[in-house]
């Protein structure tokens, strides 16, 4: 197969409709029932246009809180995984001694399954025998011993504390394989020129990096605009709707029978992902020179 041979379009016709049918189309129909009265305690569903969008923006009832709670995650936890996974990329991309050690180490987390995690740290975080509590009272630092997946002070935090755990060493992994793409020829000339290791990271790494960095941002905000299992796993939306953001409310509507109102604040962010999703690429690839 040559490698720069250009197929025909219609090569792609029977994967595009694949793809349509499993994920455009139940989209569509999702927003279709948004709009009427469906729900498991009635067989007849009847159109209601715009009610269910006027309840989820009332602000009569939790809704706009399940909202900002998921902003709120997505924000902070995308800062801190790409932060914190550009900062491990850069040091362990050096000649250092158990480099490879030291990448699967940070990498394991993010292979290792949502549940196991979830009920790990369940344990971990146990607030009368968890490790955590009980190392902090064995150093004499009783003080800083929380409650934290049970107080509504401190569970947020700590399920966003905990996925930033698992997911900041699958970007430290796309960053890594970004840099080391960087041809050696720019940090050599910039050698020449005096630059020091911030100067060379400032002016070579991060422009050539920032593409890579772009494609992180943008899964990892999408992934927190439908985070659902993390929060499941280690809190179910408590305690008093702390930690519900918008998925875990939808999953619990579906169970209650409320069909609409759980498709409609699906809609909702499926609208928010679109949008998001389209004016970050748009911002973080408007330099981007195409060949």
């Amino acid at each position: 197969m040559k490698k720069n041979k250009v197929y025909p379009w219609y090569f792609a016709i029977v994967s595009v409709a694949v793809y349509a049918l499993l994920s455009v189309l139940p989209g569509f129909i999702g927003i279709g029932y948004s709009f009427t009265d469906w729900s498991a305690y009635s067989s007849e569903i009847h159109f209601v246009g715009l009610e269910n969008f006027k309840e989820v923006f009332s602000g009569t009832n939790d809704y706009l809180r399940y909202i900002s709670n998921t902003l709120v995650f997505t924000v902070i936890t995308t800062v801190a995984k790409t932060g914190l996974g550009l900062l491990f990329a850069v040091a362990l991309s050096k000649n250092i001694l158990f480099k490879n050690f030291h990448r699967a180490l940070l990498y394991l987390p993010s292979v290792l399954p949502i549940l196991v995690t979830g009920l790990t740290f369940t344990s971990i975080l146990n607030p009368k025998i968890g490790f955590l509590n009980t190392t902090l009272r064995a150093l004499g630092l009783d003080g800083l011993a929380k409650m934290w997946l049970v107080d509504q002070g401190t569970a947020f935090g700590s399920v966003m504390a905990v996925d930033i755990w698992r997911g900041t060493g699958y970007i430290m992994v796309m960053l890594i394989a970004g840099i080391l793409a960087i041809p050696d020829v720019y940090y050599e000339a910039a050698s020449i020129d005096g630059a020091n290791g911030w100067q060379k990271f400032k002016y070579v790494t991060l422009p050539m990096l920032r593409q890579t960095i772009a494609v992180t941002i943008v899964l990892n905000v999408l992934y927190g605009l439908k985070v659902f299992d993390m929060v499941y796993a280690l809190t179910n939306g408590g305690p008093g709707h702390r930690t519900e953001v918008l998925y875990t409310a939808v999953f619990k509507m579906f169970s209650k029978g409320l069909y609409a109102a759980g498709t409609t604040i699906s809609s909702v962010m499926f609208v928010f992902m679109v949008i998001i999703g389209y004016f970050m690429v748009k911002i973080l690839t408007k330099d981007e020179v195409v060949e």
